[in-house]
């Protein structure tokens, strides 16, 4: 079966960075995905990066997380630098088959998420 486990998550100040992880496990997808929910937020996509290496994000992380893939080792990283408060959240990795999807609904697979929490 499918298991997508998150790890990397912590508490950090504004502007410091963090790397999140995430081992796959069962097989493999065409898109990974990352999302994260805020307190009484929807989930909200982040980023986005495919088998072959093309990578999607939200407009809010753009120039500060990257998301990169170690198909040989099922694993995606979420690198995160210069963290705002805003960006405190659960982060989930997803698995999707399609490219590069940005919606909830279009991931068929969720971790259970890590903490990021950000303060000023």
């Amino acid at each position: 079966q499918v298991q997508l486990v998150e790890s990397g998550g912590g508490l950090v100040q504004a502007g410091d960075s963090l790397r999140l992880a995430c081992a796959a496990s069962g097989r493999a997808f065409y898109s990974m995905g990352w999302f994260r929910q805020a307190p009484g937020k929807e989930r909200e996509f982040v980023a986005a990066n495919s088998w072959v290496g093309n990578t999607a994000y939200a407009d809010s992380v753009k120039g500060r997380f990257t998301i990169s893939r170690d198909n040989a080792g099922n694993m995606v990283y979420l690198q995160m630098n210069r963290l705002k408060p805003e960006d405190t959240a659960v982060y989930f990795c997803a698995a999707a088959a399609g490219r590069l999807p940005r919606t909830v609904s279009s991931y068929d697979y969720w971790g259970q998420g890590t903490q990021v929490t950000v303060s000023s």
